[in-house]
């Protein structure tokens, strides 16, 4: 068992938000809270690493180490694929079990989830630097909804009959494919972890998750939910690990039926050539993305600066979804730049446990480094600096919220994902202009446009060649939609009925008849 300890800043502010928590209005976060649980998870027991080794987590706010935790490697991924094959086998209670039970154990785990919001959202943002009332009312409630979506589809998943020609009655099957390994990230540590679990087991698959290095603590929380939930041993297994050695294993492994992976679109290439190389196992990516936002000059323009601002901002910039190409019709440029960048310098910067806190750190010293090079990239190259740019703060890694205008689009803070909380404006004159500009990218995950003209809305969302397009609103995420990318930013979907089809086999089942009749 171990102790963190977080500074839970005492200050009343101004502000509505820190009023309210005065006033002890809001949730409050575990004060001290415990770090249960740090070893690997496999066939519903605890287990230490066959090699032996553990490896530091930290806590990005501060700099300083958390715990250790289990590394696991190969031979703890062989451990896991092993308990996952015997629990997916034929004959097996997870097999023979009734789908409609199946969705009882989602269904429970949602309720344990959400019984222990406030614990899991403390840890989650000690583990990642979220602050702590987002964490809550977002990434915690995103993660019970998706839980409880797929629950409830886990007896409603069927196939049909088909009318073949000939003396046959023909009728389709939805089965589970099997073993899943599932790798997730770390920016939205518990929020991906039900994206993944949920379709999986509803469908009846077994799983081996691997989160990411970095924020490994809730999901192992959520490991001793699953086994008090009631899930069968071996039908949820979760290692933690790094991704050159247990990523690649899950990757690679000939027992494993299918990896779905949510992360960079580098690791992406390496996971679909490791699949293709092995078992030709299936492949789920959602990768990165480096989204237009297209603001046209008969847009509400408070709401888009505002939106824009949320949209390239939101999680410390941490997002595969970040609007970070924001295209600003020519009429208006200059004051939606003026306005991008008051609100930028207004945008509050600190602990996760400060009630007013927008912005947290980034998630290591490694990625505050590379936002960093990229400003200065987009100062060398000729964008012009508006605001922020500079780390902020004695520890931690934390970056000034940062404003760039006149920016090219050939400039490589136009082109690579970030990954930080850098804003770039460009400008356009047409809407043919800036559809091709917003297109002339490897990456297709999500856009956005502005405008009050709905024949403006309707051009640009049908040419836009992504994923998902927001019409006057941005980050507009929901567990009943579809979301997934075009080109470079994936294959496959999440969420929604189409989350379903990336984890199921359709069988086709065909019987000679005597005679058919209609």
């Amino acid at each position: 068992m171990t102790s963190s300890k977080i500074e839970i800043l005492g200050e009343v502010k101004s502000d509505p938000a820190a009023l309210m928590a005065s006033l002890q209005l809001m949730p409050s976060p575990v004060p001290n809270p415990e770090i249960k649980y740090t070893k690997i998870f496999i066939n519903n027991e605890w287990q230490d690493s066959v090699s032996g080794k553990v490896f530091p987590t930290y806590n990005p706010a501060t700099g300083e180490q958390i715990c250790e935790v289990q590394e696991a490697d190969k031979a703890d991924i062989d451990k896991a694929v092993q308990a996952a094959r015997l629990a997916f086998s034929l004959g097996s209670v997870w097999r023979r079990m009734d789908a409609s039970e199946r969705g009882r154990l989602l269904s429970k785990l949602a309720d344990l989830v959400e019984r222990d919001s406030v614990y899991l959202a403390t840890i989650e943002s000690l583990n990642s630097g979220k602050p702590f009332l987002p964490t809550l009312f977002v990434d915690l409630q995103g993660t019970i909804k998706t839980l409880r979506y797929f629950a409830g589809y886990a007896d409603k998943i069927h196939g049909t009959s088909i009318p073949m020609d000939g003396e046959y009655l023909t009728f389709t099957r939805y089965e589970p494919i099997g073993v899943c390994g599932q790798i997730i990230p770390w920016n939205f540590p518990l929020m991906m972890t039900a994206w993944k679990l949920g379709p999986a087991i509803a469908c009846g698959n077994t799983v081996v998750l691997k989160p990411a290095e970095q924020t490994p603590l809730t999901c192992l929380y959520i490991a001793a939910l699953v086994k008090e939930a009631g899930f069968p041993p071996g039908v949820i297994n979760i290692l933690p690990g790094f991704g050159p050695t247990a990523g690649a294993a899950i990757a690679s492994h000939m027992g494993i039926d299918k990896v779905a992976f949510t992360g960079s679109t580098e690791v992406g290439k390496l996971i679909q050539e490791a699949a293709g190389k092995s078992n030709l196992k299936r492949v789920t990516l959602e990768l990165g993305g480096k989204n237009p936002n297209i603001i046209f000059a008969d847009a509400d323009l408070d709401l888009a600066v505002e939106q824009a601002h949320q949209g390239v901002f939101f999680n410390a910039g941490q997002c595969c979804t970040a609007g970070s190409r924001i295209f600003v019709e020519e009429p208006i440029y200059e004051e939606f730049v003026r306005r991008s960048v008051e609100r930028a310098k207004r945008r509050i910067v600190g602990s996760p446990f400060d009630p007013t806190t927008e912005q947290g750190p980034q998630i290591s010293q490694e990625q505050q480094n590379r936002v960093l090079e990229f400003v200065q990239s987009g100062i060398s190259e000729g964008a012009k600096l508006e605001c922020g740019g500079k780390a902020l703060g004695l520890k931690g890694f934390f970056i000034e919220p940062t404003v760039f205008s006149n920016v090219r689009d050939d400039m490589r803070i136009a082109r690579e994902e970030i990954f930080g909380p850098v804003q770039q404006i460009l400008k356009f004159k047409t809407i043919d202009e800036v559809i091709e500009r917003a297109n002339n990218t490897e990456y297709g995950l999500a856009s956005a446009v502005f405008t009050n003209d709905i024949n403006k809305a309707m051009t640009i969302s049908t040419a836009m060649q992504a994923g998902t397009v927001w019409i006057n609103c941005f980050n507009a995420l929901s567990t009943q939609c579809p979301f997934g990318g075009y080109k470079m930013s994936g294959n496959g979907r999440e969420l929604g009925e189409s989350g379903l089809k990336e984890y199921s086999e359709v069988k086709t089942i065909t019987m000679k008849m005597v005679a058919k009749n209609s």
